[in-house]
């Protein structure tokens, strides 16, 4: 931070990031340095710089470890952040009921404000600002950027309708900013030590390291950091030491529930955005879920989707009315009810959905059955068909949500 205010301009700043070639870790993977332009372009007196911790995908807990670990680095990175866009404020938001995460947090920008590292004239500086804690409800929709600035405004976490976009009009009407902890977690290290120390780790446009959470029937779970451009058989079978003893891995769920699937014979791909995305997966929140032999994927497609019923805001009714139709298709295939035409009626509702909702969730929601369909339709064929699930579980009783139809 002592670089960026005291050696470095605005404009230095900026190009340091825009050399280290960070994308955003959030999920969308957009250029930081490009985002952070569309705000730092914009002359207005008061703008604001947001940190989503909303973290609401199942199995991804990498931000919550972040803030819990070294919350010192995030306020820093949010600073930093500030100071290159000209900004007046930021706000970490985190969501509710994480208590240490808050804890963690509001002690790290108390201190920081006692040493001086926010308020008026920072570091000797003509740089002033601020930082506040944010919170919200157990919405897994409040981490889309637009919601979460509702939710901040003490509204509904609902989705805006864009243009006009963030960087014109944001939170409060003011434009904003908004990034994700892990993202922002790298700004500080970057500054210091130069984008093209950062530029030099990772592969092609994919650079840097991205922390994946590991859960499932692996020898190790838990956090790990590598460098993009592993090989995804070297973190499963090295990292993660294999599958537990007894156990074959079926498929690897990555991403949080909007993410897609990979069988266990096309796990040997480079981890990098593009080349996950090609392959019906993505990066996103850095989770990683393994499964094995006795896991069913169709029920664990019908799983996925009910979550994302679940979640849905209901505002758009692409993705409200869509992914209850997905639901309520899977559930029957689960009930060994399936047709063949199901399968072609999932396909439409999942184009439908892409095409005409208003934010990722439902954009994205058609995923996880896409990716299942692609490794996988010979299951999903064998439950229409032979009227039988191999592994049993859609047998047995199982959870999905009912009140949240449409």
């Amino acid at each position: 931070m002592h670089k960026a205010l005291i050696d470095l301009d605005r404009e230095q700043t900026l190009d340091e990031v825009k050399a280290s070639g960070l994308r955003g870790r959030g999920g969308a993977a957009f250029p930081t340095a490009t985002k952070w332009s569309f705000l730092a372009g914009n002359p207005a007196p008061e703008k604001y710089v947001l940190c989503n911790c909303e973290e609401g995908d199942p199995g991804a807990f990498n931000d919550k470890n972040i803030l819990e670990s070294d919350p010192g680095t995030l306020v820093e990175g949010v600073i930093i952040a500030g100071y290159a866009t000209g900004a007046s404020k930021g706000y970490i938001f985190i969501r509710h009921g994480h208590n240490g995460p808050i804890d963690r947090c509001r002690a790290a920008v108390d201190q920081a404000r006692e040493l001086g590292f926010l308020g008026e004239n920072i570091m000797g500086s003509d740089f002033s600002y601020e930082i506040e804690i944010a919170l919200t409800g157990d919405s897994y929709v409040a981490g889309e950027e637009s919601a979460l600035m509702e939710a901040i405004e003490g509204k509904r976490a609902m989705p805006r309708f864009r243009p006009p976009f963030p960087a014109q009009v944001g939170l409060f009407g003011k434009p904003t900013n908004i990034n994700n902890v892990k993202t922002l977690a790298y700004i500080p290290e970057i500054v210091s030590k130069g984008g093209e120390w950062f530029a030099g780790i990772g592969h092609d446009t994919s650079t840097g390291t991205v922390i994946l959470c590991l859960t499932g029937p692996l020898k190790y779970t838990g956090m790990i950091e590598v460098p993009l451009g592993i090989n995804l058989k070297d973190v499963i079978n090295e990292a993660a030491g294999g599958m537990q003893e007894g156990k074959t891995l079926k498929f690897l769920q990555t991403g949080g529930p909007l993410g897609g699937v990979l069988g266990a014979d096309n796990i040997d791909i480079l981890l990098d955005f593009e080349v996950l995305r090609a392959a019906g997966a993505i990066v996103g929140s850095g989770g990683l879920i393994a499964a094995d032999e006795s896991a069913c994927i169709v029920d664990m497609t019908r799983s996925l989707i009910s979550f994302c019923q679940y979640e849905s805001c209901g505002k758009c009714f692409p993705c409200r009315m869509g992914m209850s139709h997905l639901l309520e298709v899977l559930e029957r295939i689960c009930d060994l009810e399936g047709t063949t035409e199901d399968l072609d009626l999932m396909r439409s509702i999942g184009e439908n959905m892409q095409a005409g909702s208003l934010c990722g969730h439902g954009q994205l929601g058609y995923n996880p059955v896409s990716s299942a369909l692609r490794y996988f339709g010979s299951e999903f064929d064998t439950h229409i068909i032979d009227r039988t699930c191999p592994t049993g579980t859609c047998l047995t009783p199982r959870y999905s949500p009912a009140q949240s139809r449409r």
